[in-house]
């Protein structure tokens, strides 16, 4: 980190530094990054912390090449120092793996944009270019290519699981960090200019340093909403556009035919502000100052972009439409758009009237009937800029109707005037308990204590009967006072800002219809779909008879209208029964409700609880969509994006175009020219491999006496509860079991050991017993031919190259009692038994063979991460020990902070 050198040789001839080896520039920008931080090290913390940083990442680095000797001198050394120097020597290493992730981020893009540059390059890879044509090639017609573009229904939603360990403070200036560095690779830079680059990123790293990476308070879920909003506005609101114009410029090539500006692909949906589920601070006025906050960022948007259109359209060539609407006036695009500005005005007076605690105007209700002259619809967004683009059309103006008034149309079709509708999510305990309030004030019963038959024949005789039927002045617990207030926010809030219901833990039919009750109950007009989150491996397996019981029901399928939406949870499933249990369980309840769907002649749609990190169901996306079963991605996708996978796939434009379009790709290749259907030796393989990955898994986890006590001690598991990462407290009920705690704390914990275990666990077990079973041939072959097995397994590989044994086994020997630690050692036993097994299977000699970018990436990070997982294990021993330092709680919270940026995901 301390050597400097001439910013102007640095960027030299950066394109002939790309030809001759695609990666040089990313070493050179860490190699600089790093050199900076030093400077800033030296000069405002002194030398001696450079050279302690510099000494211990030397010895981190050798005692990765050599014997454990080295290991264990860095571990005494940093187990005795002072919490004053600990804290700054963390906060070094991951302040440089936070800047090296910034570089690795640009690096692609800069990638991208040199293989774009080059007119011999072919189409990249899952690109709509390089796409549309191979389906054309593979046999779908152009105007076949044309209408699935044109129907396609991709649904982003971003939620706020507690996994963005990054203040936003820091992730802004790592963007600009990022735009820097591009600045930094144009060719045209005189000397001063690239001197100014330099400098200005030794003011960015500068004031990261000095910035307080510790949050020292809990994030409220409106922080949540607002965080969640500036990926809008800082790149998704520009990336959009020039996604649309490539998906045109694609689809008019291969099909001759252009993408109607009413369409996008893609839209985008949030939990945020709406996700209830066990979170006691997400309150009906929560959810209601989500959606104002939502409409006002949108609002402030446009009225950016219309002030602009009426600088570009000053033209006086209009149609009569045009001219009859705005009249005798000089220039009559400006006027109508005039008209805009003042409607997109009192639109955000409006909202920010309703936003003031002070202002004493606190309905849910939007008034739309009341306020004529505020934009409130998209239609009424829409209406005048569409007039101006045929204005501009039919009067020889097509060339400048192609510009900007383009791109905002297309912002339109694709955001709304809310950027994201909100989904509403809540536990089905918690509507049970509502309707039992309602059914024993009426004097029918307990609910609650009602078989299925019995709930649905009381609820398919109440949702077509127009009485009301909760009781006037109804005195019911906080809890469902809670509940019943939801739906009325529901009932007062405009459609065009919500989603969906979704109903964590759907076991029974019930479940659903009684939400569908409560919406008619509380006057919802246009009520929301209900849509059923399976979570567990058994809900999963009943995902049949649940819809074959609600489709037998005429007053549902009518309120469905043939189209049928279930969410399948990954997190909750994998901590269950497993990683491979779970993914296979998954595989056959996606085929199972696709089938079930259509013999009741209804049309499934699939939503996915993916998260970040292997062991939530997160893993590339393009491999992803190309392995899920055949026929099961009909055109709809929805797919949420967690925590810190918002930052990775969203934070920078050129990124998020990329993500864009590669959902776009994956997901029309796997509607038109889907993956046949596994052979059946290839079913009754994966099954006999689930089961016994399941079986060891749950032998381990649930029943292994010793495993709890082992959990809470190996891991920082209680001590991460006390972060303030997210607004949701860890546990969904009280008590210190596995059953309460909810999957990302069980993932984030693993991951910050790097033990991995939620990711791996029962891998080893499976193989062996397949090897035992002289399968390895067929293993081979599923690796090779069937998409979904090869996804499993290539998921499977990069969690075990991240995962580290020694690591593990340092938090077990600082921090696990003496009767406890045979646990440990059989767990790490069990991953070297995972690597050994899978890499019989790949045919590798090494983890990543196939992958050696990402394996270089993790091999860099390592000396790295070394030292921030050794001062964490000594800072969770002295918390442990009852030391009340301050300091201590923030020198844990750097570590886990640098943890996850070396990992690149966190729970």
């Amino acid at each position: 980190m301390s050597r400097t050198h001439s910013p102007v040789l640095f960027y030299a001839d950066r394109r002939s530094q790309m030809e001759a080896d695609p990666h040089k520039p990313l070493r050179q920008d860490v190699r600089l990054l790093g050199e900076l931080l030093g400077e800033t090290l030296r000069e405002h913390e002194g030398a001696r912390l450079l050279e302690t940083v510099e000494r211990v990442r030397a010895v981190a680095k050798t005692s990765r090449a050599r014997a454990d000797r080295d290991f264990q001198a860095l571990a005494s050394e940093l187990g005795q120092l002072p919490v004053d120097a600990a804290i700054p020597l963390a906060r070094a290493f991951t302040h440089f793996l936070n800047l090296a992730n910034v570089a690795e981020q640009h690096h692609r893009i800069r990638r991208r944009r040199t293989y774009l540059r080059d007119p011999g390059s072919r189409p990249q890879r899952g690109s709509p270019e390089e796409t549309f044509a191979r389906l054309v090639a593979r046999g779908v017609s152009p105007d076949a290519l044309h209408d699935a573009i044109c129907a396609l229904q991709i649904e982003l939603v971003l939620t706020a699981h507690p996994t963005e360990v990054s203040r936003r403070t820091l992730i802004h200036k790592h963007n600009r960090v990022a735009a820097l560095l591009a600045e930094g690779d144009r060719t045209d830079l005189t000397a001063p200019e690239r001197s100014e680059v330099h400098a200005a990123l030794r003011r960015e790293i500068l004031s990261a340093w000095v910035t307080d990476e510790v949050r020292h308070q809990r994030l409220t879920p409106i922080d949540e909403v607002k965080g969640g909003l500036i990926v809008f506005e800082q790149s998704l609101w520009n990336a959009l556009p020039r996604f649309l114009r490539s998906v045109d410029r694609a689809l008019l090539a291969a099909t001759g035919k252009a993408l109607p500006l009413e369409t996008s692909p893609v839209r985008f949906g949030s939990w945020i502000g709406g996700d209830r589920d066990g979170n006691p601070h997400v309150t009906p006025d929560v959810t209601r100052r989500a959606t104002l906050l939502a409409r006002w960022v949108a609002t402030e948007l446009y009225l950016k972009e219309v002030v602009a259109l009426r600088d570009e359209l000053s033209m006086t060539d209009a149609t009569a439409a045009l001219r009859a609407r705005v009249g005798d006036v000089r220039e009559p695009y400006r006027e109508l758009l005039r008209q805009v500005r003042t409607q997109l005005t009192s639109a955000r007076t409006w909202i920010e009237s309703r936003l003031d605690p002070g202002s004493g105007v606190r309905d849910s209700g939007f008034g739309v009937r009341d306020s004529p002259d505020v934009v409130l619809t998209r239609e009424q967004l829409l209406e005048p800029l569409q007039l101006c683009y045929s204005s501009l059309v039919e009067t020889g103006n097509a060339l400048i109707a192609g510009g900007r008034l383009t791109d905002v149309l297309r912002r339109v079709a694709t955001f709304g005037v809310t950027l994201a509708t909100i989904d509403i999510r809540q536990a089905s305990d918690r509507h049970s308990e509502a309707l039992d309030a309602i059914t024993r004030a009426l004097g029918l019963g307990s609910y609650a204590e009602w078989d299925e038959s019995k709930r649905l024949e009381f609820l398919v005789r109440e949702l077509p009967n127009p009485r009301p039927l909760i009781p006037p002045g109804l005195k019911t617990s906080p809890a469902v006072s809670d509940v019943l207030d939801t739906f009325r926010t529901i009932a007062q809030t405009p459609p065009e800002s919500l989603g969906s219901y979704v109903v964590t833990m759907t076991h029974q039919a019930s479940d659903v219809l009684v939400v569908e009750l409560l919406q008619k109950e509380m006057g919802a007009e246009r009520p929301l779909r209900v849509v059923p989150l399976l979570e567990t491996a058994a809900d999963l397996r009943r995902a049949p008879e649940i819809l074959d019981r609600l489709f037998a029901i005429d007053w549902y399928r009518a309120r469905i209208n043939g189209l049928q939406e279930v969410m399948v949870g990954y997190s909750d499933s994998a901590k269950d029964v497993g990683r491979l249990s779970a993914g296979w369980e998954l595989f056959k309840a996606q085929e199972a409700i696709v089938d079930t769907c259509r013999r009741h002649q209804v049309r499934p749609a699939l939503f996915h609880g993916r998260g970040g990190s292997v062991g939530r169901g997160g893993g590339p996306t393009y491999l992803a969509l190309q392995s899920q079963p055949s026929g099961t991605v009909d055109g709809r996708l929805r797919v949420t994006e967690q925590g810190e996978m918002i930052q990775a796939l969203f934070g920078l434009p050129e990124i998020a175009q990329r993500t864009l379009e590669v959902y776009t790709s994956g997901t029309l290749e796997s509607w038109l020219v889907p993956s046949s259907p596994p052979v059946q030796h290839w079913r009754e393989c994966m099954e006999r491999l689930s089961n016994d990955a399941c079986s060891t898994y749950r032998r381990i986890v649930a029943e292994h006496p010793a495993f709890l006590d082992y959990f809470h001690t190996s891991t920082p598991q209680a001590e991460l509860a006390d972060v303030n990462i997210g607004s949701r407290p860890a546990r969904r009920q009280a008590g210190g079991g596995l059953e309460g705690l909810r999957a990302i704390p069980w993932q984030f914990a693993w991951t910050q050991t790097r033990l991995l275990l939620a990711s791996w666990l029962g891998l080893e077990e499976a193989f062996e017993r397949a090897l035992e079973r002289s399968e390895l041939e067929l293993l081979q072959t599923m690796y090779r031919e069937w998409p979904h097995f090869r996804s499993v397994i290539d998921l499977f590989e990069m969690v075990l190259a991240k995962a580290d044994a020694r690591i593990a086994a340092e938090y077990d020997r600082q921090l696990v009692p003496d009767a406890l630690r045979p646990m440990g050692n059989e767990l790490r036993d069990r991953l070297a038994r995972a690597v050994s097994a899978l890499l019989k299977v790949t045919g590798h000699t090494t983890l990543l063979e196939g992958n050696p970018v990402l394996r270089r990436s993790i091999d860099v990070r390592n000396p790295y991460v070394d030292p921030i997982n050794l001062v964490q294990i000594e800072v969770v021993r002295r918390l442990r020990q009852g030391d009340h330092d301050p300091r201590l709680h923030d020198a844990f919270v750097v570590t886990v902070n640098g943890i996850a940026a070396g990992m690149r995901n966190t729970g």
